[in-house]
């Protein structure tokens, strides 16, 4: 005897692929890093760093927020989070992390730090072109996702 299950999506705001550069920094303390976004969301992201993150991290993410996450036009924003997973890459050296966004501030449009940090990571995030074949791929095809137990 088998029972299917279908798994039921908990998240509470509709998730993006978005490929956004991003800077990151640890809560209170100097330690900086680069990365950009796997996908995001009005309450949380995905991205990869070079920083090294823990669970329960404090973390500060800098970003172009865009349209239609912000319901207005692309944005820039320090969000304040807390690392949920830090999972390895298969990126030399660098960590995908989800993070539960908790609060927003708007920036001005200039930061020369963040620009830097953009650039750099445009190098790395064209690298990552089949993270952009899945994204075609995952909306021609919708993702069902079942589990079959045995007893």
């Amino acid at each position: 005897m088998s029972t299917d299950q279908v798994q039921i999506e908990r998240r509470a705001a509709q998730r993006f692929d978005f490929h956004r550069s991003v800077s990151v920094r640890l809560s209170g303390r100097d330690r900086e890093g680069c990365g950009f976004t796997q996908n995001l969301c009005a309450r949380g992201a995905l991205f990869h760093t070079d920083l090294p993150l823990c669970e329960a991290d404090a973390i500060e993410l800098t970003l172009v927020m865009p349209s239609e996450i912000t319901l207005a036009e692309n944005l820039r924003v320090r969000c304040r989070g807390r690392v949920l997973r830090v999972l390895s890459s298969a990126v030399r050296g660098r960590s995908v992390v989800a993070v539960h966004l908790k609060g927003y501030e708007f920036l001005p449009e200039t930061d020369d730090r963040f620009s830097e940090c953009a650039q750099d990571f445009k190098r790395i995030g064209a690298l990552h072109g089949h993270l952009q074949e899945e994204e075609k791929a995952s909306t021609a095809v919708p993702k069902v996702s079942l589990r079959v137990s045995q007893p």
